[in-house]
């Protein structure tokens, strides 16, 4: 496909514009995307309230975008295993593949790897078409669309903290925060087998949310007190804190039983959160950390498509593309009932 392609960027804090760009053509080992829907994250939220994100800092236009689900309009004639017409999501990160880290597989953390709707990485996929790494796209069986494609990225985070807690079959647990990463974390946690999951947050329409999706009984932390129900019942065997913030992060050791995981897989604004490290020696608490995903990709994909994980049920609000900078000044001003936001191209 060429001609030119409608792109909404980001040029400062809260403002949002229409741009004219050439349609992308595919490089050497690249598929050119149609997109189809486009997820709106915490992220973008961040970037568009801020102008910027933990050590981030905007300083030219950037579009926006990074959990894009498409479909294949072009294929550069050295790619295999792909065609025109192919729905595809994309794990929009994409490693060197030769440094220290890619080669021991722990390719998240390398250290030039560039990210979609990062400054200075690449541009985010809020716009009509895209060109990406062919290695770094995956088919979608007939069973899933490029909803599901676009949400496999979330999900990739639920996946990745939840296999690096090795979270397991009757184990019980607490995720703290029920936005889309909580959300996802307990899905996760529900398809490897957890017995019980307790849900904290402050917003009901994400705990109800929770309750749907197979949570053993949720809190709203307004109202009521997690860590003293869960210290009634002798504590959890995992906790996740995926809300990234200073109380939920205090409240991960006061919640596990001896013994117990702590996997911290909110990212939080501010840079330094206190944890209670006195609770956590007493328990010998294992700590894990988690930065975005790897390995997950063809995993979750299969999960969605054999039932495992009901992953279109996170989404509460739709929007158009025309409609893109109004999806995401929404969802940053309405917190209170927007649980996923998906931008439909």
């Amino acid at each position: 496909m060429e001609g030119k392609m409608k792109v909404c960027v980001l040029t400062g804090k809260q403002k949002l514009e229409w741009v004219e760009r050439d349609i992308p053509q595919p490089g050497k080992g690249e598929l050119q995307i149609k997109l189809e829907y486009v997820g709106v994250c915490g992220s973008d939220l961040h970037f568009y309230q801020e102008g910027r994100l933990n050590n981030w800092e905007l300083d030219g236009p950037l579009a926006l975008g990074h959990e894009p689900g498409g479909v294949v309009t072009a294929v550069d004639e050295g790619v295999e295993g792909f065609a025109v017409g192919d729905k595809v999501s994309m794990e929009p990160a994409v490693p060197c593949g030769e440094c220290e880290e890619c080669k021991k597989g722990l390719y998240n953390l390398c250290k030039h790897i560039k990210m979609l709707a990062i400054p200075h990485e690449r541009d985010g996929v809020n716009a009509e078409y895209c060109v990406h790494n062919a290695k770094w796209c995956y088919k979608l069986p007939e069973n899933m669309d490029t909803l599901e494609g676009a949400l496999i990225e979330p999900l990739s985070v639920g996946l990745h903290a939840t296999e690096l807690s090795d979270a397991r079959v009757g184990e019980s647990a607490v995720v703290l925060g029920s936005g889309c990463i909580g959300l996802c974390t307990l899905m996760c946690l529900k398809a490897r087998g957890v017995k019980d999951v307790y849900v904290a947050d402050v917003m009901d329409v994400r705990l109800e949310k929770a309750k749907e999706l197979g949570a053993t009984r949720v809190f709203n932390s307004r109202k009521e007190d997690i860590v003293e129900f869960v210290k009634s019942i002798g504590g959890v065997d995992q906790v996740y804190e995926c809300a990234g913030n200073r109380v939920t992060t205090l409240q991960t050791a006061r919640c596990i039983k001896k013994g117990g995981k702590i996997t911290l897989v909110g990212v939080s604004p501010e840079p330094v959160l206190e944890l209670d490290t006195a609770t956590m020696n007493d328990q010998e608490a294992t700590l894990y950390c988690v930065y975005r995903y790897r390995n997950t990709w063809a995993k979750a994909i299969a999960a969605v498509s054999d039932g495992k994980i009901p992953l279109k049920k996170i989404v509460s609000h739709v929007f158009d593309f025309k409609d893109c900078i109004e999806a995401i000044d929404y969802s940053l001003n309405h917190k209170d009932i927007v649980i996923k936001s998906v931008i439909k191209m």
